[in-house]
């Protein structure tokens, strides 16, 4: 008898459809804190304590050093209405005990303000045209012409930069007084003072970094309409150059107006002296309330010229792209 096997029926698996999931539903993923870095967290600065010490040392800060850069003119304005006498009184006042308005006519009678003023402003104008015109074209060919040893040249002006300006006196005073190659003599003349302003290694370095910034597609555009390197940098270069040149222009009159070491060695001649030299000239014989009041007069284009372009002297040196 054989023996009949049994087969079970057997089941089908059903696969188990996946858990749906509704669009919105995703897993919310672990957000990592935020760390603060700082002396003080934002959350501190919320609260009310917070806010009072905030206010208390920003106000303290921004009032001491207000104090610390306006006291000295304050000091110069009123030390030159005050009395000899009440200038030498130890301790000092604060305040002059009798204004003496005429004490600013006296100086610049006196110490002949006028011609040093006139002097002075010839000799800044000058350096402002030679460095504008020298140091862009030089930085002009060092970014955008790239001449064969261009990175040697630039390692050699920005080397200049590592040098005491002390140390190159003497060199610069001996070629004042003969010119190499020319043999001529610069001293009691404007080329001793536009001349060495020219040669300013930090003007074109910094001019150099703003025309990289400037975008190459520019110039290649100016090249195929036919126009020359001098058209470029006349047409496109300098439009977009305003904020950096109008920095360079600021402090190259700045510096001259300023200068005190190289227009006493090389302007030693009375009716060509610069302002500061002619005051320092002539400070022994004056009362001090009258050089306090030429001192005064003698700072007051510097003062106005940056209270005046503070604004485009940051724009300028914070100035380093070109959004197209």
């Amino acid at each position: 008898m054989s023996q009949s096997t049994v087969q079970r029926p057997i089941k089908a698996v059903k696969d188990t459809p996946p858990p749906v999931r509704h669009r919105g539903h995703r897993r919310k993923k672990k957000e990592a804190p935020q760390q603060f870095r700082g002396l003080v967290s934002p959350h501190t600065l919320t609260t009310r304590r917070g806010k009072i010490v905030y206010w208390t040392v920003l106000t303290l800060v921004v009032v001491g050093f207000t104090l610390a850069f306006v006291f000295p003119l304050y000091w110069m304005v009123t030390g030159a209405m005050k009395s000899p006498e009440e200038l030498a009184t130890i301790p000092p006042t604060f305040f002059p005990q009798e204004l003496n308005w005429g004490v600013w006519a006296e100086a610049w009678d006196l110490l002949d303000l006028g011609l040093f003023l006139q002097n002075t402003l010839v000799y800044a104008a000058g350096a402002w045209f030679f460095t504008l015109t020298f140091d862009v074209a030089a930085a002009y060919a060092l970014s955008k012409l790239r001449p064969m040893f261009g990175k040697v040249v630039l390692a050699l002006i920005l080397s200049t930069l590592m040098i005491p300006p002390m140390v190159i006196l003497l060199p610069a005073y001996l070629s004042a007084v003969e010119l190499p190659v020319f043999g001529w003599s610069l001293l009691n003349t404007p080329w001793a003072i536009w001349l060495p302003a020219a040669a300013n290694g930090f003007f074109i370095f910094l001019l150099k970094r703003f025309f990289d910034s400037i975008p190459r597609e520019l110039l290649e555009a100016a090249q195929i309409d036919g126009a020359s390197p001098m058209r470029i940098l006349w047409s496109v270069v300098l439009p977009v150059s305003r904020p950096i040149l109008g920095v360079v222009s600021i402090l190259a009159v700045v510096n001259v107006w300023k200068d005190f070491v190289w227009p006493l060695l090389v302007l030693p001649d009375s009716e060509k002296m610069s302002i500061s030299v002619g005051i320092s000239s002539l400070s022994a014989q004056m009362p001090q309330n009258v050089l306090i009041a030429a001192l005064f007069i003698a700072s007051i284009p510097a003062i106005v010229v940056f209270l005046v372009f503070q604004r485009s002297i940051m724009a300028g040196l914070t100035a380093g792209s070109l959004k197209g």
